[in-house]
């Protein structure tokens, strides 16, 4: 996109801003530092010059923060709406990005926990937000059920329509609520695999994705976000971290695959290690 704005940004602002950006449907979120500013219109053109499909340009104004994961966003160019529908590995997710967390960068994670799921097992989906894991999962996958649990009322909804709408009604279970009270009042041993895709809240949570598994055992994916310095490997470090908080519960546990989701700041990853729980 530099050749775009050859001439209407200066080298030294071309070098501040953020190289990547968010496509989600036919909205691009942006961010710029706040010396730039001024200059969002400009670079908000030249992302709807390069994708034809973009209609709206947001600029992004906060962190993802909060139980509901939400940030708070301005409009830039284009239409008026933070409404869109996300096409991915041939599902579709209607959201509201200023009501709903929805991140583009999970969509290889998403595809890559569905195609480990066996026939015939039962997932409890923890932190589902608008459905995507879980959807993904039940139109890739051999799947019984997956509960699908969420604490945001606007992100339920969601969820319901987009259940309707890639017509998995007979696969995905859309469960309002805070994922540990479900758990305990709901889905206490029946599933083969939990699914944790909220960093921020997985290590509070896992002892409740313990008591979901069946007495059996089964597989967790946990995900967390970590700072790892230089010469530090991050996936080491959450591994070494959920197996110290299962020793604790005296739980066997083997670690088998770790991977770094993506970079979200300097020295910061978000890591997803799946672990095996026996009995």
């Amino acid at each position: 996109m530099r050749f775009l704005l050859t001439g209407r940004l200066e080298p030294q602002e071309f070098n501040l801003l953020f190289k990547s950006y968010d496509v989600v449907g036919d909205i691009a979120i942006i961010r710029v530092p706040e010396t730039l500013k001024p200059r969002s219109q400009i670079v908000a053109e030249a992302i709807m010059q390069a994708h034809k499909n973009v209609r709206t340009v947001l600029l992004q104004t906060s962190a993802v923060s909060g139980d509901f994961r939400l940030r708070q966003l301005e409009w830039v160019a284009g239409e008026r709406k933070t409404m869109t529908v996300h096409k991915e590995f041939g599902c579709l997710f209607e959201v509201d990005l200023e009501r709903c967390y929805f991140s583009p960068r999970l969509s290889f994670e998403r595809r890559r926990v569905a195609s480990l799921v066996q026939p015939h097992e039962i997932v409890v989906n923890m932190f589902a937000g608008v459905g995507c894991f879980s959807i993904v999962m039940a139109r890739h996958s051999k799947v019984d059920r997956v509960f699908s649990i969420d604490v945001n009322p606007v992100a339920f909804d969601f969820m319901l329509k987009n259940v309707r709408l890639n017509r998995v009604q007979n696969k995905v279970a859309p469960v309002l609520g805070d994922a540990k009270k479900v758990v305990i009042e709901q889905l206490s041993s029946v599933a083969d695999r939990v699914l944790m895709p909220l960093p921020e809240k997985a290590y509070e949570y896992l002892d409740y994705a313990l008591m979901a598994l069946k007495p059996r055992g089964g597989w967790i994916h946990f995900y967390d976000f970590v700072h790892a310095g230089k010469g530090e490997n991050p996936v080491e470090k959450v591994r070494n971290k959920v197996t110290a908080k299962l020793n604790e519960s005296n739980v066997k546990s083997e670690v088998s695959v770790g991977r770094v989701v993506r970079a979200t700041g300097p020295y910061w990853f978000q890591v997803v290690v799946d672990v095996l729980v026996t009995v």
